[in-house]
């Protein structure tokens, strides 16, 4: 039996798989990436209804028996629900750029205002690719390289599997409503919380509280990085990424 572990890779809202080319190049003489696009993205059928749990049962269904799984952003509340209920699925878990609440509640700060979430909604149905640019540029916004990083989500934009309506929609839906805080006591697993210290869209202290409220979790954090470490910083996350799983 192989020692090679796999490890699959879970993008974004608003993004696909060809984010991670770079990073699953770096991790592929260490381990088996395996990258593919969520539920309503590119070649992937949407899942009904579109909510966390069917998406982290249908992950789960097209990922290995047993596997690491690093989650950026959305994908990251995706892990950590499919961590949830598949334990004996999911070996290890890196949370980049991850929250276990995307929106301000009057206890949760660490947050974007909901009305933010909510415009995006809207621009959803005026302009879809303008809206997803959009959100590229924040995703960029105060990294030492966000010109780099912009041109490369924008670019992951244009070579990867589009994202339809419903995963759209029903993402940002899932970013609005979902609090994870109450969970993450049950999720055991050996984690990583790697986040930028400039991140504009989830907060640092975000990460610092799933690194605390996680059972078996430890923080790295990759200075002068946005919300998009693994672009700006790769050789850094890479190594991060890689020395966890080595473990």
């Amino acid at each position: 039996m192989s020692d090679v572990r796999d490890v699959v890779l879970l993008h974004g809202w608003g993004s696909n798989a060809a984010v991670w080319k770079t990073m699953a190049a770096s991790l592929a003489p260490r381990c088996r990436p395996h990258a593919f696009d969520l539920p309503g993205y590119g070649a992937t059928p949407a899942c009904t209804p579109y909510t966390l749990d069917s998406i982290a049962a249908a992950v789960a269904q097209a990922a290995p028996p047993r596997c690491d799984v690093v989650g950026w952003s959305l994908g990251g509340q995706i892990a950590l629900a499919w961590a949830r209920r598949a334990p004996r699925q999911v070996d290890r878990l890196a949370l980049i750029s991850a929250t276990p609440c995307f929106a301000q509640r009057p206890d949760w700060p660490h947050a974007l205002e909901a009305e933010v979430l909510a415009a995006f909604a809207r621009d959803l149905a005026d302009d879809a690719p303008g809206a997803l640019k959009r959100f590229a540029l924040l995703q960029a916004q105060g990294d030492n390289d966000a010109r780099g990083v912009g041109r490369q989500l924008r670019a992951a934009l244009g070579t990867g599997g589009e994202a339809g309506a419903a995963a759209l929609e029903g993402g940002l839906r899932i970013l609005l409503e979902t609090d994870l805080r109450g969970e993450l006591s049950s999720i055991r697993q050996p984690a990583l919380v790697l986040h930028g210290d400039r991140d504009q869209l989830v907060a640092p202290a975000a990460g610092a509280y799933l690194s605390r409220r996680l059972p078996a979790a430890r923080l790295s954090v990759l200075r002068g990085a946005a919300h998009a470490p693994f672009l700006s910083q790769p050789e850094a996350a890479a190594a991060a990424l890689g020395e966890f799983f080595d473990e």
